[in-house]
């Protein structure tokens, strides 16, 4: 089985690469894992200055594989901290003393947002479908992230239809991603910008990365992000996730897609 992430470095430059093309680069716990690795080594290179973090095939990442062995573990309190574990995941990139920066295409869909949005810099491409959960699994978890960027009116208008999709030039000018560019020069854009970014002394990045993070952290920033894991927790045992999950059990993600869309489910 190949690695879920591709660990490259050229330079000052590392790039990961979700790895699952044939998932869309669905996010497993182990993925994430991988992919912290792989960064933290980055971190510990003095010779990296900068990394990014892509996605193989057609899709920067459809969101979280929560199908079979990679399902969250039963019980309440086995989810409450399976999902902790998963925002503190993200938390740890956020706390790299090393600039992460996200190029994304394709499809970016729920946990893939999260990742997207917690590199320090998302550059995208012009024809990204950029979204939500697409269906009612849950509540809370990836709404935080938005809201801290985008604002809670907007988060809100967003997240309140279940399956809402953006494009990406809209999810830029809300502020969740830093730039759009067109498809055919994602490659040369973020390239230049980290060429750029590589320039900079290392320590210099890793101050400059410290001491933005921190006025959102005297803001309450982490706080909002791990106040999710209560929420969603909630939600996976309300009667409507339940519903939804037995349906699934029983006839399979992509119906239950189709049931729900055509307003048969719920």
């Amino acid at each position: 089985m190949p690695d879920s992430v591709i660990y490259e470095v050229e330079g000052r430059v590392a790039t990961v690469t979700l790895n699952r093309p044939e998932k869309l680069n669905a996010i497993t716990l182990a993925m994430q894992q991988e992919l912290i690795a792989a960064l933290e080594e980055a971190e510990a290179n003095p010779g990296i200055h900068v990394a990014v973090v892509t996605g193989a095939g057609r899709a920067f990442s459809a969101g979280y594989d929560v199908s079979g062995e990679h399902a969250p573990p039963p019980g309440v309190t086995a989810d409450r901290d399976w999902l902790e574990k998963i925002v503190r995941g993200w938390l740890r990139i956020w706390d790299l003393r090393l600039p992460v920066i996200a190029r994304v295409h394709g499809v970016c869909l729920a946990g893939g947002t999260q990742l997207a949005a917690i590199c320090d810099v998302t550059i995208v491409a012009d024809d990204t479908r950029v979204g939500t959960p697409q269906l009612p699994l849950g509540a809370g978890f990836v709404s935080a992230f938005w809201a801290w960027l985008v604002g809670p009116k907007k988060a809100k208008e967003i997240f309140f239809p279940t399956g809402t999709i953006i494009t990406a030039a809209e999810a830029v000018q809300m502020g969740l991603f830093n730039r759009v560019v067109p498809a055919a020069e994602l490659d040369e854009a973020v390239a230049r910008y980290v060429a750029a970014v590589a320039r900079t002394p290392k320590d210099i990045l890793a101050l400059q990365k410290q001491s933005i993070n921190r006025t959102q952290e005297v803001q309450g920033f982490r706080e909002a992000m791990l106040q999710s894991v209560e929420v969603d927790t909630i939600a996976h045992v309300s009667p409507a996730v339940r519903e939804v999950n037995k349906f699934i059990g029983a006839n399979g993600l992509r119906a239950a897609l189709q049931a729900f869309q055509s307003g048969e489910l719920l």
